[in-house]
């Protein structure tokens, strides 16, 4: 083809797209170009909530601390660390209050507050029709637009206060930008439902990511009718005596309750079982010998899972076949065939096939897990971070462990194809496929799961056996291997990212061990948030300026804080700080961006017929 035929059907080309196209695309460019040139989002990460609904509901009402933080990064140089815990405690009240060290009027507040929110409004996508209360709409909008406002504004205290509280009540809203959820909100506190019920409500669920923790897939795999994921879900809610929850779920277990208490009676549990109620204890333990039989059913029937180890029946029953039970702490197991010690007696087959199908029909914890069927994911990657649960399966030599022909990222991804179908067949009340079923089992509880990092659980041992050194778990290779530059190198290589964030090992910081690694590459987000381990926990919070690791209060702290209007106090770790702030262009969304940027510009290109006439490389 010539060079002139060339040039003919490059006109003909641009004539192609009509003027509103041409302005469509030079809007979508005008909209990419915004996008990519502002502040990234100020984002929450938070782990193993583990229950504790009314706990998180006021820690996130404080805004985990951000906003002091918020004000800083607004007033940069310009106040003193006292006027911006002054400004701060203002905001908190939603009400100024004279300080005649802080030599601040009322009409100096204000500024200052608009000043805060314009920092805030200039990097994230809100127009002030949804943020800003109507009464005051016009007003704030003049003020941050630099344009003439009625002198009363000022003037008149009544109308001043009430200004104020506005603001005040604005920047609380807009602090936070997005939520990074590392997983388990089940278990072991009473209030799984009241945390979901917040994450997925109208005003947190669009800024929400969720990674699945292993506590999830455990409710989940029951919820998709693995019997052996139900007796556990159930024990484990019973071993805290959480009735109430399973009250306010709708679920019956009077039929399981009379069962145990039947079959073992309160002063025949001997075991180390953690319920302080008898009934409790009862159910527990029926539960746990319903569990273990239905379990070794799923490890006979899938032998490429490896875990024959936790066989424990034929061992037990050959224990109490023996008369020698000197190496258990509880040996009253009626329903125990001694012959076929995995069999389940007819009325435990009764009480775990009811109790499967009030899972799997349950409609209230249907619309719970729904939000994490269809929002989460067992990765995500956000400004260039890889967030996760637990860890990626790795082997002592610092490799990538293979499970079912799988590693590394593509074995998460085939994690998270099969959890996607289980999730429609649940959600659509389709059958689902036994293997589907049982690898919800594996990914709970086997060696090789993300989501579980240990050789073992070992529920059995610490239940029945008195020899100690048989309950340990021991845990793999993922925290020493990340430690090594080698594999921090290889995870960055794997997923494209410069950062791995994860969960699901508290961490005492009492003891001195940091949330991050010496490079900031790891950063451990977790540590106690429950109860039931050291009653604190931890966060990290990336603004467009700074990383930084938060060590919470306890609830303690929090009521005392409370009840004085103040913030509880909050021990910080500083991980990275940025001489400028970051932008989405930096980011690896940023590049995504870029890249249909670039596929606008060729358009608008090929349109003008000019070449030159776009610059595209001034990012």
């Amino acid at each position: 083809m010539s060079l002139h035929s060339k040039q003919d059907n490059t006109k003909s080309a641009s004539k192609i797209l009509s003027v509103s196209e041409i302005d469509k695309l030079s809007s979508q460019l005008l909209e990419l170009d915004l996008e990519l040139n502002s502040n990234i989002p100020t984002t929450l990460w938070i782990s193993d909530l583990h229950g504790e609904g009314d706990r998180f509901k006021s820690i996130l009402r404080g805004r985990f601390g951000m906003l002091y933080q918020t004000c800083k990064e607004a007033l940069p140089n310009t106040f003193s660390e006292e006027k911006l815990q002054y400004l701060s405690k203002i905001i908190r009240k939603k009400s100024y209050f004279p300080d005649a060290a802080m030599k601040m009027d009322m009409q100096d507040v204000i500024l200052c507050l608009v000043d805060i929110l314009k920092y805030k409004l200039a990097n994230i996508r809100l127009h002030s029709s949804k943020i800003f209360r109507p009464e005051f709409r016009d007003v704030i909008n003049r003020l941050m637009s630099g344009l003439p406002v009625p002198d009363p504004i000022f003037e008149e205290k009544i109308i001043a206060d009430r200004l104020i509280a506005h603001l005040s009540h604005t920047i609380r809203q807009i602090l936070l930008d997005r939520i990074q959820v590392l997983g388990d909100v089940f278990d072991r506190g009473d209030q799984p439902d009241k945390i979901l019920r917040i994450l997925s409500s109208h005003y947190y669920r669009d800024g929400v990511d969720y990674v699945f923790g292993n506590h999830d897939i455990l409710w989940m795999g029951a919820a998709a009718g693995c019997s052996s994921l139900v007796a556990e879900a159930l024990r484990i809610t019973c071993r805290y005596d959480h009735f109430i929850f399973l009250e306010r779920l709708g679920f019956d277990t009077s039929q399981l309750a009379s069962f145990a208490e039947k079959t073992y009676p309160v002063d025949l549990v001997t075991g180390n079982f953690k319920a302080k109620t008898d009934k409790g204890r009862s159910m527990e333990k029926a539960l746990a010998i319903i569990q273990f039989k239905l379990e070794e059913q799923t490890i006979r029937d899938f032998p490429q899972y490896e875990m024959s180890s936790r066989l424990w029946l034929d061992k037990l029953a050959e224990i109490l076949r023996s008369k020698d039970v000197s190496s258990l702490n509880d040996a009253h197991f009626p329903t125990l065939d001694l012959d076929n010690p995995g069999k389940l007696a007819d009325e435990e087959a009764e009480i775990i096939a009811d109790l499967t199908v009030q899972f799997t029909t349950n409609r209230k914890l249907m619309r719970l897990l729904q939000f994490l069927f269809s929002r989460g994911k067992t990765y995500h990657i956000q400004n260039n971070f890889l967030n996760i649960h637990a860890l990626v399966p790795s082997t002592a030599e610092g490799e990538f462990e293979e499970f079912l022909g799988r590693k590394g990222k593509h074995l998460l991804e085939y994690i998270q194809e099969t959890i996607q179908r289980v999730g429609l067949n649940y959600i659509e009340g389709k059958p689902q496929n036994i293997d589907d079923q049982s690898l919800f089992f594996y990914l709970w509880c086997g060696p090789k799961s993300p989501f579980f990092g240990k050789h073992a659980m070992k529920t059995f041992e610490r239940y029945f056996l008195i020899d100690k050194k048989s309950h340990e778990e021991r845990s793999l290779f993922w925290k020493d291997n990340m430690q090594t530059d080698k594999f921090k190198r290889k995870m960055q290589q794997e997923f494209g990212v410069q950062r791995v964030i994860f969960g699901h090992t508290p961490v005492d910081y009492k003891k001195g061990i940091q949330m991050a690694s010496e490079d900031g590459v790891a950063i451990n987000v977790d540590g106690g948030f429950a109860a039931a381990y050291y009653n604190r926990g931890h966060s990290l919070v990336h603004t467009p300026h700074q990383l930084y690791g938060i060590i919470l209060p306890t609830p303690e702290e929090i009521k005392v804080a409370e009840k004085k209007l103040e913030s509880a106090p909050l021990d910080i770790e500083l991980i990275d700080e940025f001489r400028e702030p970051m932008k989405i262009k930096d980011t690896i969304a940023g590049k995504k961006l870029l890249e249909t940027r670039n596929e606008i510009m060729s358009k608008l290109r090929e349109c003008s017929g000019d070449q030159n006439s776009f610059n595209i490389s001034h990012l």
